[in-house]
C-alpha cells in the first residue's frame, strides 16, 4: 500500500493511493494515523486535486554517509569498517514539489539520492532477526549537501542540516519486504538528464545492519527515517534546476532548486 500524507481545502490527512495511471491517481482517505491499526473510509479524493506534503514528521532522520563503495571513492574517502551516521534535523524536511532553497552560505550544492527506511513503533536494540517488524515502509530521500561547506568544516551538522535539504516522498510504500528494498533500482535526473543511477543491493551495510547499529544508541519513534546512503554520481546543483529521485518500486520524488529568499 502507498501511504500519502496531504493537504486540501487547510486540511491534513493520510491517504492511501489507488490507481496505476499518474492522471488517474485517487486517495482513500484513512480514518486516524497509518502508524496504528486504521480503516480506509471510503472517502476518494483525486491526487490531483490535494498537496502532497512530506510523507511522515519524523522526530529525527538518521542518516548514514558512504554507504557505497563507488561513492565514497568519488569524493576520494575511505570505505567506513562500520556504518558511519549523522542526523539531519525535522526542520529540514521537505515534501514532493517543495522547494529545495539553495543557501546563501555555500556556492557547491550537491544531490544525492536515497532510499529511506520509515520506522512503524517505538524500539530499541532491535535484533536482526527483528528487523522487518519495525518497519513501516520506504520512501524516496535526497540528502541535500552543501560540498563545500562539508570539506571545510569537517562535522556535518550545517552541511547536511539546512532548511530543505531533506526533501522526502512522493508516498511511503508499505508493501515491500527487505529482501525486495535492498535490490532496488535507484536513480536520480537533473533537468531530465540522468546523473544517479545504481542498485540497493550495492549498500555495503544492509538495511539490517544500519537499524541494528542506530537502535543499540537510542529510542526509534513512529515517523523516524534512516537514510541508507546514495550510490555514486553525485554532483552540483544550481537554481532553477528541478531534481527527482526514483526509486524502483516506489515513485519518484521531484524538486525545483530556487535561491534563499
Amino acid at each position: 500500500m502507498r501511504i500519502a500524507r496531504f493537504s486540501i481545502d487547510g486540511n491534513v490527512a493520510f491517504g492511501a493511493v489507488e490507481g496505476d495511471k499518474p492522471d488517474e491517481l485517487v486517495l482513500d482517505i484513512i480514518k486516524g494515523i497509518p502508524f496504528a491499526d486504521f480503516e480506509l473510509s471510503g472517502t476518494k479524493v483525486p491526487l490531483s486535486k490535494v498537496r502532497l506534503l512530506p510523507p511522515v514528521l519524523p522526530n529525527k532522520v538518521v542518516a548514514y554517509g558512504r554507504n557505497y563503495a563507488d561513492h565514497a571513492k568519488e569524493l576520494g574517502n575511505e570505505v567506513p569498517d562500520v556504518p558511519f551516521a549523522f542526523f539531519k534535523p525535522s526542520t529540514s524536511v521537505i515534501g514532493p514539489g517543495d522547494a529545495i532553497q539553495y543557501p546563501s552560505f555555500t556556492e557547491d550544492l550537491h544531490h544525492e539520492a536515497e532510499l529511506a527506511v520509515v520506522i512503524g513503533r517505538m524500539c530499541r536494540e532491535v535484533p536482526r532477526e527483528r528487523v522487518q517488524d519495525v518497519i513501516f515502509g520506504f520512501t524516496c530521500a535526497n540528502d541535500i549537501t552543501a560540498r563545500d561547506v562539508q570539506k571545510r568544516e569537517k562535522q556535518w551538522a550545517r552541511a547536511k542540516g539546512f532548511d530543505s535539504s531533506c526533501p522526502l516522498g512522493p508516498w511511503v510504500e508499505t508493501g515491500l519486504d527487505l529482501a525486495t528494498a535492498s535490490d532496488l533500482t535507484i536513480q536520480l535526473t537533473v533537468n531530465g538528464e540522468q546523473r544517479q543511477l545504481g542498485r540497493t543491493s550495492e549498500m555495503i551495510h544492509p538495511i539490517e545492519d544500519l537499524i541494528v547499529n542506530i537502535s543499540e544508541a537510542m529510542t526509534l519513534l513512529p515517523g523516524d527515517v534512516i537514510l541508507t546512503g546514495t550510490p555514486a554520481g553525485v554532483g552540483p546543483l544550481t537554481v532553477g534546476d528541478e531534481v527527482a529521485v526514483t526509486i524502483e518500486g516506489i515513485g519518484t520524488l521531484t524538486n525545483k532548486v530556487v535561491k534563499r529568499g
